[in-house]
């Protein structure tokens, strides 16, 4: 059984409530990605949402890039982590639906 307790079992829960609103095939790209082992993958794909996230305002990029490439660099860099839990804890008590799923 998993301990509760665990910082790293309580950021699971957090990303995965978080993800509850992507669409279902970048759903399962997510979920690849977060695999341990695909840790540059996971770190260049990061990297490039982020930056396309900044480059919102040109026609295909968007701004739902940024959160996405921040939830993935997380998994590697515990200051995103520890900012980014915090993040979607102030959501959630600020914004109760919105980190329901949409499904």
């Amino acid at each position: 059984m998993p301990d509760v307790s665990d910082p790293r079992n309580e950021h699971d829960r957090l990303v995965r409530m978080a993800l509850g609103r992507v669409p279902q095939r970048l759903r399962g790209a997510i979920d690849w990605l977060r695999v341990p082992s695909r840790r540059p993958a996971r770190i260049l794909s990061g990297f490039l949402l982020i930056v396309g996230g900044l480059l919102s305002f040109l026609p295909i990029l968007g701004v739902w890039m940024l959160p996405l490439g921040l939830i993935l660099l997380a998994e590697d860099v515990a200051l995103i982590r520890c900012g980014l839990d915090r993040l979607i804890i102030h959501v959630a008590r600020r914004h109760p639906g919105w980190l329901t799923p949409s499904e």
